[in-house]
């Protein structure tokens, strides 16, 4: 490898270390799953659907997660210069008609078949993902209720 200074070629390095773990957990995993937000946009909708079977408090925190899941499709929105709110409500209503997984298209801002236009993302990667998320969210939970109580005793 060869590059114009040594920053670039720990990107070059990187990318292509980055790359062939991609690859290698797709074939560990025997598994991919549609990319370009298709499966935060799917679990949106799911949870959303879901959330009008639930009642009480548990509804709010069923909602704030679905919610939560939308970060990378208005990510990738914004990093491609299309404004993130007008570019989820495309993507949730084309979502909502189609049966097969819609994504974000990067070019054209408008909603796409990821795997037609073969994009995707690797299965461990997402499960890893939400379980890291559902973890800290846990924890956060926690600190607060601890530092709530800490409050509540230096009053009395």
């Amino acid at each position: 490898m060869k590059g114009p200074n040594k920053h670039t070629l720990l990107q070059i390095k990187d990318a292509i270390r980055d790359g062939l773990r991609a690859v290698n957990n797709s074939i560990e995993d025997k598994c991919i799953i549609p990319g370009a937000g298709a499966f935060e946009i799917r679990a949106y909708n799911t949870l959303m659907k879901h959330k009008d079977t639930i009642k009480g408090k548990v509804r709010l925190g069923v909602q704030a997660f679905a919610e939560s899941l939308l970060v990378i499709p208005k990510t990738l929105a914004v990093n491609s210069g299309y404004d993130a709110q007008d570019t989820i409500v495309k993507l949730t209503e084309e979502d909502r008609l189609n049966p097969d997984p819609v994504g974000l298209d990067l070019s054209s801002g408008e909603p796409m078949k990821p795997v037609d236009m073969g994009v995707y993302d690797n299965y461990i990667v997402k499960k890893q993902i939400l379980n890291s998320c559902s973890i800290i969210a846990s924890n956060l939970l926690l600190v607060d209720e601890i530092m709530r109580a800490g409050m509540t005793s230096l009053k009395g």
